[in-house]
């Protein structure tokens, strides 16, 4: 872990107070002494440091000093010790910015506390910084659900892996769950006090993604009026999820590498590395290895993140977990909606199993949600759910003519059953959508849904005088 660093400004230089004494008894740091202001800040605005301890000599001007360091490094904390104090100079300095203010005779007995408030303080501040720039996007589950054999063999490998430091790289489509497992591995780590620091790798702009990964010093480029943590450093001592990692530019890859080889991070503008213990979950929906071969992802950096891999199945193989899945978001969404709806029919059961679902997880969560939404019944049912949907499982269902599965036979019997009944209903009404859908005690939108789902026209079934002045009436498009 990083050495706090810590500055002393004192006219009698390393012959002053036994600073590295007192400090050490908090923890090893790192302690530099300048005697004079102008090296001071000459200091400061070279290097970062912590914490700034400002030993005034008689006659100084107290508040001055305090405000020149403080102008120089807005974020430093300071605390200042005098050898005659009074309450003026005490209002002075911290008026201008200073964290305390010690007499000289209680330094042996308050300088130790005061040292570590601050610290703790300073690294507070940065902390909150990070993760007020740190958008983490909101996740749809809060926890695993599915009893399939591929999320088993995830749980599997989860289990094994957790309470070590090695990296991981975790693949799958986009909305299978990938930072689902990085929390889940960080929570069962001996890291899980920790913090957990999640970072979208295609949602920064490469022009920034460098400063916000490895923080950056005062002046550092335009714009940098102050040092900054980047998210590498924060997350010190807990877990780094990289998602996206497939989208980092090639010259931030090898300087991830680097990070990651050394333990190691520079800030952008610094002179110096500063050590970080860090465990790195990395995540990617693409196809990694084709990247590799390609030359779009460093070869080396694939190597040294792909210690574990973990891939995450897609929702359509993961079988009756679907059916698992929808009842709780749908009951979790009644309550969130404060709504009185039991569920989803067997029909929406049926029609969600026969789905794609190319968002996977996440797709399956909207979908659901919306359909308790719209519902105008006890339970939602296929009239809630968006007709883009309903349409794919009805050409999926009708694909697997071959298949001699129980469910797949069942679609093919209702699907036969819905184009008869609808042709001949249609049929009736020649065309009148409005008339057809109150013989069949439906909603109008509910007909026009199953009409769109078997390629049905209410136009195709109007009767036309033919040239004998009788009435004839189309096929129905097939």
């Amino acid at each position: 872990m990083r050495q706090p660093r810590i500055l002393v400004l004192d006219g009698s230089g390393q012959a002053g107070l036994p600073y590295a004494k007192l400090v050490a008894r908090l923890q090893p740091m790192e302690l530099r002494v300048e005697p004079k202001l102008e090296k001071a800040l000459a200091s400061v605005a070279r290097d970062s440091w912590d914490v700034g301890i400002v030993s005034l000599s008689a006659g100084e001007p107290a508040g001055q000093l305090v405000d020149q360091l403080r102008r120089a490094d807005s974020q430093l904390a300071l605390v200042v010790i005098d050898p005659a104090p009074t309450v003026a100079k005490a209002r002075a300095c911290l008026q201008a910015g200073a964290g305390d203010y010690l007499g000289l005779e209680s330094v042996e007995a308050d300088l130790e506390n005061t040292l570590a408030r601050l610290l703790e303080a300073s690294r507070r501040s940065a902390a909150e910084q990070v993760l007020r720039r740190a958008v983490e996007r909101p996740y749809s589950f809060e926890d695993f659900l599915g009893e399939s054999p591929p999320m088993q063999q995830v749980y599997s490998i989860i289990d094994r892996v957790a309470s070590s430091a090695v990296d991981v790289l975790v693949t799958g489509e986009t909305g299978t769950g990938k930072e689902l497992v990085a929390r889940a591995l960080h929570r069962r780590s001996r890291r899980s006090s920790g913090p957990f620091v999640p970072v979208d790798c295609g949602a920064i702009p490469d022009a920034l993604l460098e400063s916000e990964l490895f923080g950056h010093e005062r002046g550092a480029f335009t714009g940098a009026d102050a040092k900054r943590i980047g998210l590498v450093e924060f997350a010190d001592g807990g877990t780094l999820f990289l998602d996206e990692v497939g989208e980092l530019p090639l010259p931030l890859q090898a300087k991830l590498l680097r990070v990651l080889q050394e333990r190691r991070v520079r800030r952008v503008g610094a002179r110096q590395d500063n050590a970080v213990d860090v465990r790195v979950v990395a995540a990617t929906s693409r196809n990694i290895t084709s990247m590799v071969e390609q030359g779009s992802f460093r070869r080396d950096l694939y190597y040294r993140i792909n210690v574990v891999r973990i891939d995450m199945p897609p929702l359509r193989l993961r079988g009756d977990d679907i059916g698992l899945l929808a009842e709780s978001f749908a009951n979790k969404a009644s309550q969130e909606m404060g709504r009185n709806v039991g569920g989803l029919s067997t029909d929406v059961y049926q029609i969600l199993k026969s789905y794609h679902w190319p968002g996977n997880v996440r797709e399956l969560q909207n979908v659901v949600r919306r359909a308790i939404a719209m519902t105008r019944s006890p339970m939602a049912g296929v009239e809630d759910l968006p007709d883009e949907i309903v349409a794919a499982a009805g050409r999926a269902a009708g694909a697997e003519a071959g298949a001699v599965g129980y469910f797949a036979q069942r679609a093919q019997h209702i699907a036969a059953f819905e184009r008869t009944y609808l042709t001949e209903l249609l049929s009736r009404h020649l065309g009148d959508v409005s008339s057809a859908a109150r013989e069949a005690h439906l909603p109008r939108g509910t007909l026009y849904r199953l009409m769109k789902g078997h390629a049905l026209d209410g136009a195709s079934f109007r009767r036309l005088p033919d040239s004998r002045g009788s009435d004839t009436m189309p096929p129905p498009s097939s």
